[in-house]
């Protein structure tokens, strides 16, 4: 913890030394005014001929692409005031977020088509694994491909995959410098300056320094810096030589949201009824009355913090064949990331409370279950992440007679090793088990009494102090402090993994009205896991699996005329287990012990597959300035990993997506430019297999006469909604060019209800042969409801070269929830926020 204020203190040094290197790159930079306007030919943006994706492994221009996929360019990164991924990936529709708990890290985790794409975020075509919170200062674009993708990118990807495109050198001069400040306690500075050093050789610069608090929300506040250096020899030549590399320090005191109000027990509505955050005008069980407000946090600035560290070093080799490019890219990265955030929990009903009256004990006090308190449940990790890739990829065209070529071709192989841990206390280790005896009131039932509450680990529900003196005791009953400290090696989890891939794609012109679209990946994938053991353990375990996985694409493209297309498109995706490494969610993990049933399960692992449909038709009109594009689609899951009716462990879950995707980006006139479009997703849990139902041994004068039992019962889940997939998504961005130099624009974006996750009361009754599972009374959907955000922006330029723009974000302020857990908690969105940017360029 004391290096976690010693980072805080050397980190205020940081912004004035990149401020300062900012400027000085800038004002050294030659002031060529012309160069400011970049060519269209190097810009990544969607609509008509100005677009141009550096990606080898998209052969065909998107009109001619049989797939659903948007380009956020920079110039909507730039006007819709974005600093992070999660901030530009709220400009495409069908994209949700969900929020981190236990084993699912702090970090980006978008839902894309209604799967999980932590796991499926690449950088330049390169997989960029370990959970971060992706900045946006040395991006040009990202490129979102919707459907079963792991043709593309490899394991995962069964809704969709995002590709982050670098800020690289180019042949000219520019410099750029964008100065903002705001309320809240925004301010935010980013350069990008670009230097041709001579005809063939350039350098590029981008640096950021951002600080914060955030609107409508106590006590939060994020700070960070970053800077991407990146030389490119051999410009305008055959051979190009690229070296980059990336580096970004975080730190912060990460946001815990807000509780859902009810469990299943202590729901007052029989039947199905929806569990949302607590927010508002609240009367608990008790009949206690009170207000919660959007600012309420629960966290404790005493104990919470979130420091992260990425570094990115690439190396790239091209060399041009005629019409044929040969590529070679290596990249390392290495992640890490160490925390502790309060998680708002409602698991033990303390929030609406589970009885009118309070009971009181002599050892705990007044145990508060009527109501109006929220157990801070501490979540916390430590760990790393590391990544070793080299990607070869040819790519270019050819003909075979009258058919034209668009191909290319690869291999890949990578090592990666992921390892975390938590931290705990040293006070207390039982002896026997090796067990840590934590001290945050998890050993305490009911959570809250007059103990827990004098020690902070409860707070009020309704007036939470972050400022509370929290201590850390060698337990949840011992009055001696203890540091709070790292685990054991022994007790850290490690995840060790590498990957043998070839690939091959090709676009086949058959005729100027037909295009046959192919492509296939094969892939070697084994991984290992290195379970944590208890503290008071000799020897590690291993356990490894390796799987072949095949995946393909196939699409045919109709273009009724040059600038409009009509396609069909099949794809595959697949998820082998161990896929993330620890880093996201994993539902299909290797196990963590060496015992039968557990090696047995091992052996029988299956890897989950999807396959996606998708009819669709794009058109760029008004001579290629605006690209309107529409799909329908069906994505099928099997083998996902569930419960059985025998109460064992089985792959035979399934999921079915049906949507519908329209799209709109470019100029409707000269003065005039739209980006969005809507998303509608009936994506249902068609088989969420059993869940099973213990019922205890009997056992008569010590004798066991009845042996324990499993009864199982389909899934609550079966037959409802994705959760953190909302049903029906628009977005909207436009500007309007008032006059010359004054543009006015805004946003308007809409999510409809998502669900979090789904309990019933159904329990076991009776004893023995006669017990029985009795029907479900209460079925509650932890969900947050639908909103609308509406954003503004304004800007005018004094010259070509200075611009003054002025953002305001959540124009109504509005209060809403922008991540729904399974459970415990809700992630709240920020309130109204404005920001001024200058902007100088030459």
């Amino acid at each position: 913890m004391n290096d976690q204020n010693t980072n805080r203190t050397t980190f205020r040094s940081v912004p004035t030394f990149l401020a300062l290197g900012c400027i000085g790159l800038l004002a050294t930079a030659p002031a060529y005014a012309e160069a400011a306007d970049a060519d269209p030919a190097d810009q990544i943006i969607v609509s008509g001929q100005q677009e141009k994706i550096e990606i080898p492994k998209s052969v065909a221009p998107l009109i001619n692409t049989p797939r659903s996929v948007v380009v956020i360019d920079a110039q909507v990164i730039k006007e819709t005031g974005s600093a992070t991924l999660v901030d530009a990936l709220r400009t495409v529709p069908g994209i949700t977020f969900g929020a981190a708990e236990g084993g699912n890290p702090i970090g980006d985790r978008p839902f894309i088509r209604g799967f999980d794409s932590q796991g499926s975020t690449y950088l330049d075509g390169v997989r960029d694994l370990g959970a971060q919170t992706r900045e946006i200062f040395a991006v040009d674009a990202i490129q979102v491909v919707r459907g079963s993708d792991s043709t593309l990118g490899g394991r995962g990807s069964a809704g969709g995959t995002l590709n982050i495109i670098s800020k690289l050198p180019k042949a000219r001069d520019f410099a750029t410098l964008d100065v903002s400040a705001g309320t809240a306690n925004y301010k935010r500075v980013v350069g990008d300056v670009n230097y041709q050093l001579s005809d063939t050789v350039a350098v590029r610069l981008a640096a950021m320094w951002h600080d914060q608090n955030v609107a409508g929300r106590d006590a939060l506040w994020q700070k960070r810096w970053g800077v991407a250096p990146s030389l490119t020899v051999g410009l305008g030549t055959p051979t190009r030589l690229t070296v980059g590399y990336y580096h970004l320090t975080s730190h912060e005191l990460p946001d815990s949201g807000l509780p859902y109000l009810y469990t299943v027990g202590n729901t007052p509505d029989l039947g199905t009824s929806y569990s949302e955050p607590a927010i508002g005008r609240i009367t608990t069980a008790g009949g206690q009355t009170g207000t919660v407000d959007r600012s309420t946090f629960y966290g404790l600035k005493d104990r919470d913090f979130r420091d992260a560290r990425t570094d990115q070093a690439t190396l790239r080799v091209e060399h041009d064949f005629g019409s044929v490019t040969l590529r070679n890219t290596s990249r390392f990265s290495h992640n890490t990331q160490a925390y502790i955030y309060t998680q708002p929990d409602d698991s033990a009903g303390n929030v609406f409370g589970t009885t009118t009256t309070n009971a009181t004990t002599p050892a705990n006090g007044t145990i508060q279950t009527n109501g109006g308190y929220v157990w801070r449940r501490a979540n916390s990790r430590y760990g790393y992440n590391n990544g070793l890739t080299n990607q070869t990829d040819l790519f270019g065209k050819f003909k075979t007679g009258s058919i034209e070529h668009s191909f290319s071709a690869g291999t890949e192989f990578s090592w990666e090793k992921a390892r975390r841990g938590a931290f705990v206390t040293r006070g207390y280790l039982n002896p026997t088990s090796g067990v840590e005896i934590l001290s945050n009131g998890s050993q305490i039932n009911p959570r809250c009494n007059s103990n827990t509450i004098a020690r902070y680990y409860c707070t009020s529900l309704f007036n939470p102090n972050p400022n509370d003196p929290w201590v850390n005791y060698a337990s949840d009953t011992s009055k001696v402090q203890s540091p709070i400290v790292k685990m054991l090696p022994i007790e850290e989890t490690q995840y060790d993994a590498n990957t043998q891939s070839a690939y091959a794609f090709d676009s086949i012109t058959l005729t100027p009205s037909l295009i046959l679209n192919l492509g296939a990946r094969i892939d070697r994938f084994g991984s290992t896991v290195t379970p944590g053991l208890a503290a008071n353990a000799t020897q590690t375990i291993k356990l490894s699996r390796t799987d072949t996985i095949f995946n393909y694409q196939l699409g045919l493209v109709f273009k009724p005329t040059a600038n409009t297309s009509i396609y069909g498109s099949m794809a595959t995706s697949a998820m082998p287990p161990n896929s993330l490494l620890g880093e996201g969610s994993e539902g299909n993990a290797l196990g963590t012990t060496t015992t039968a049933a557990a090696l047995a399960l091992l052996n029988a692992l299956k890897v989950e597959k999807t396959k996606s449909y998708e009819i669709g038709g794009k058109a760029d009109l008004f001579d290629a300035h605006l690209s309107l594009t529409a799909a329908i689609f069906q994505t099928d899951t099997k083998n996902a990993r569930v419960t059985n009716d025998l109460g064992n462990v089985s792959f035979i879950g399934s999921r079915r997506i049906r949507g519908v995707e329209l799209g709109f980006n470019g100029n409707i006139t000269p003065e005039w430019n739209v980006f969005g479009g809507y998303t509608y997703l009936d994506a249902k849990i068609v088989d969420g297999g059993f869940t099973a139902f213990t019922v205890p041994a009997v056992v008569v004068g010590g004798v066991t006469t009845v042996p324990a039992r499993t009864i199982t019962q389909p899934s609550v889940n079966t037959g409802r909604q994705f959760p953190q997939t909302a049903k029906h998504s628009f977005t909207l961005w436009s500007n309007y060019k008032v006059m010359p130099a004054f543009t006015i624009g805004g946003g308007a974006f809409y999510t409809s209800r998502v669900f979090g996750g789904y309990a019933d009361n159904r329990a076991v009754t009776g004893t023995g042969v006669a017990a029985v599972v009795n029907p479900a009374t209460k079925i509650i959907e932890r969900s947050v409801p639908a909103y609308w955000r509406f954003d503004a922006r304004v800007s005018y330029e004094f010259n070509r070269n200075v611009e003054l723009a002025v953002n305001v974000q959540n124009l109504t302020d509005k209060v809403y929830f922008n991540q729904a857990y399974v459970s415990h908690y809700a992630s709240i969105a920020p309130g109204r926020s404005a920001f001024a940017t200058l902007s100088v360029k030459y």
